[in-house]
């Protein structure tokens, strides 16, 4: 297993989008911990890009993380939230489409990377048999313990614990406000109930920016810590000028579906509050929808108007290179791994 290798148990989250880069994948990987590129919004020859500059500049293995695709959603399900907002902005395209699955699958299997990852679903059994069959591991995103035993079933190697506290995108299979959660499950607690059920190894994502804090997911079971927002002012990240500045700040985040169509946690806006309630569940649909309307904000640096996607504790992100904020990371965490193991605990 790639994890029981790393140096540092600490991952790099594919931020799709703009801010993974091979830079910041390198960076993170030579630094001791495992980095991963998006392949999200990427058409396969972008990605095989990408990776071919990955691998120019580290020999370490590296992931990619793809999107599994959901059906289309009908027309009529968008419409009116089109129309609220066609009043006010220049829309794009409600399209859907399938983010290239199938030709970046043919990619990760006749030009493997030590790691396939999955957002969104979890890809048919055939399809992780294929990445075995090319050495590749399989690692699935999940949010609730059903979500756990379909990645198991279906032949996922390591499981990626993701809590409600993450920045981003929800990776829930179904994104279906009938199934809505009304308590969407925090980090430690699906990563007990994942723990009891499976010897799988688990990486815990959500909410996690500080040493303290991957330590305390380490003694919960977790096999590493995955960390995105906690990168994104990194100066190897991609991540745009209006999302860098309004990242060190106090802004409360929500979930919402008013940019994508999809439930993702953002620091909290104007455009949120005034279309969080209206927003149906239509990915990819209102997600491109929207795009040019967040070009425009980010253009003229209008943070009212632009998806600023982050995690709980996105105040406590730093300015540093993305190397030295693993190696403070690593040695947070052994530090306080040993704070709590001197502790004196006494047992009646």
């Amino acid at each position: 297993m790639i994890i029981d290798e790393l140096n540092v148990p600490i991952l790099l989250a594919p931020m799709a989008g703009g801010p993974s880069t091979p830079e910041l994948t390198v960076a993170v990987t030579e630094a001791g911990g495992f980095g991963q590129l998006a392949a999200g919004y990427l058409t396969a020859k972008d990605i095989a890009t990408r990776i071919l500059a990955t691998r120019a500049a580290t020999d370490a293995p590296f992931g990619v993380n793809l999107f599994a695709p959901g059906p289309a959603t009908p027309a009529d399900r968008i419409a009116a939230y089109l129309a609220e907002l066609g009043r006010e902005h220049e829309l794009g395209e409600a399209r859907h489409n399938t983010d290239d699955w199938d030709a970046k699958l043919d990619l990760l299997t006749t030009d493997p990377v030590a790691v396939a990852s999955f957002t969104f679903g979890c890809p048919s059994t055939e399809d992780i048999a294929r990445l075995h069959a090319v050495g590749s591991e399989a690692w699935v995103t999940v949010t609730s313990p059903a979500e756990a035993d379909l990645a198991i079933a279906a032949g996922a190697d390591v499981l990626i614990a993701q809590g409600s506290e993450a920045g981003g995108h929800r990776a829930s299979f179904i994104d279906d406000p009938t199934d809505d959660p009304t308590d969407p499950l925090t980090l430690l607690a699906l990563l007990q109930l994942l723990r009891a059920r499976t010897d799988r190894p688990i990486v815990a994502s959500g909410g996690l920016a500080t040493g303290a804090g991957i330590a305390a997911v380490l003694a919960a079971g977790a096999a590493a810590a995955q960390l995105g927002t906690a990168f994104l002012r990194c100066r190897e990240a991609g991540t745009n000028p209006v999302h860098r500045a309004a990242l060190p700040t106090d802004t409360p985040t929500m979930l919402t579906r008013a940019f994508t169509g999809r439930r993702a946690r953002g620091l909290r806006n104007r455009f949120l509050d005034e279309h969080t309630a209206g927003a149906p569940a239509a990915y990819p649909e209102i997600h491109y929808a929207t795009a040019p309307l967040r070009a425009a904000a980010r253009s003229a640096g209008n943070t009212d108007e632009v998806n600023l996607w982050a995690g709980q504790t996105h105040a406590l992100t730093d300015e540093l290179p993305a190397g030295e904020l693993v190696h403070r990371l690593a040695a947070e965490t052994k530090s306080a791994l040993e704070s709590a193991l001197s502790r004196r605990i006494k047992v009646c």
